[in-house]
């Protein structure tokens, strides 16, 4: 029986320092010996949001202890390592940087080959990681720096059907639980205080909603929140934001990804069925009921990752290092970190002043 491929995942996009060690069963499905996440919420905590610098000395105190537990873990000796797979972007290039220098630095190492990493791609393949996937599938992809609809067609082949003109849902959601005092990171808290409010007390806007196809827009929604905390007072206040903003967040997905489904049918000549929905934001349990239900009325196949693997992590890192060894495809050493790494390559850039949609 031939060697299954161990392959070593590195991430460092931002601020969760990250490494992992998959394989694959005899069937070829995808096995994670081991997922090592260390976060830095303390870190950042004081400051409310991420800091790029303290990121990245995080980063390099931590990585190679994490890769370490990560080997351990596995049951595995790094000598029998396949492959070595780091995120080199999009992300904050100081955390990238570290994170991909000691995946080279350990490739280089063992002698064994380097695979340079779209995070993205991480996030969009990450359900493979516990159900089976078949091309093509539509993707929306929600985190706190991406909102995205793609059609997937294979491993790097991906067109993107409507991206959001100007902030990410997940930056939405964590301005908002700042703006309510959650504090850092608060965004997955929103969920919590809406479960204990009134959704229907504050009417806030869904910006495009009936234009611009299944691109998106958060900005105004944000702007709306930040207008009525001024008037907030107690504590059931805050409930009810929490619940009306949250409510407003799951109809504009339902509405968007509605559009999408009609146009991920025209691009595939009426080909697929399966709506895949992945990146932090995924998490949201409300949201993942929201989208199940829309897939039932569309006759579509709804694949979530599994909750632990909707934020950032390495599995999903090795998980591509493992696609992409299976097909040679690898780096050298020199691949450059690039803070700016669409799916699509071709797709034009929507954000800023002066979109017309």
């Amino acid at each position: 029986m031939s060697k299954k491929p161990l392959i070593l995942g590195i991430e460092s996009s931002c601020d969760e320092t990250a490494a992992s060690i998959i394989t694959e069963n005899e069937k070829g499905v995808p096995t994670i010996l081991s997922n090592i996440i260390s976060s830095q919420i303390d870190v950042h905590k004081e400051f409310g949001g991420v800091v790029p610098e303290l990121a990245a000395r995080t980063h390099i105190e931590k990585i190679d202890l994490i890769t370490k537990k990560a080997i351990d873990k596995s049951g595995v000796k790094i000598e029998d390592i396949d492959a070595v797979a780091a995120t080199a972007g999009p992300g904050l290039i100081v955390c990238l940087s570290v994170g991909l220098s000691f995946g080279k630095a350990i490739a280089y190492s063992i002698n064994k080959p380097f695979i340079a990493v779209n995070h993205l791609e991480g996030h969009a393949l990450s359900p493979k990681l516990n159900t089976k996937l078949n091309y093509p599938y539509l993707l929306l992809l929600i985190s706190g720096g991406h909102t995205q609809f793609l059609s997937v067609s294979g491993l790097g082949k991906y067109k993107r059907l409507g991206t959001t003109i100007d902030d990410a849902v997940g930056e939405a959601f964590d301005k908002t639980a700042k703006m309510l005092g959650i504090e850092f990171p608060g965004g997955p808290q929103i969920e919590v205080y809406a479960k204990k409010g009134d959704s229907n007390r504050y009417e806030l806007p869904k910006p495009i909603l009936h234009k611009g196809g299944c691109n998106l827009s958060f900005a105004g929604l944000k702007t709306a929140v930040l207008k009525i905390t001024k008037q907030v007072k107690t504590e059931q206040d805050k409930y009810d934001l929490a619940a009306s903003f949250q409510k407003t967040v799951e109809e504009i997905l339902y509405q968007k990804s509605k559009v999408a489904f009609k146009e991920f049918k025209n691009f595939n000549n009426n080909k697929g069925d399966t709506f895949v929905v992945a990146g932090g934001v995924a998490a949201n349990k409300k949201i993942r009921e929201v989208l199940k239900n829309l897939c039932k009325e569309e006759k579509f196949n709804a694949i979530f990752p599994a909750i632990n693997l909707c934020g950032d992590n390495a599995a999903m890192i090795a998980l591509v290092g493992l696609e992409k060894f299976k097909l040679n495809q690898f780096n050298e050493l020199d691949h450059p970190a690039n803070p700016r790494w669409p799916l699509d390559k071709n797709a034009i850039f929507l954000k800023g002043s002066g979109v017309r949609l």
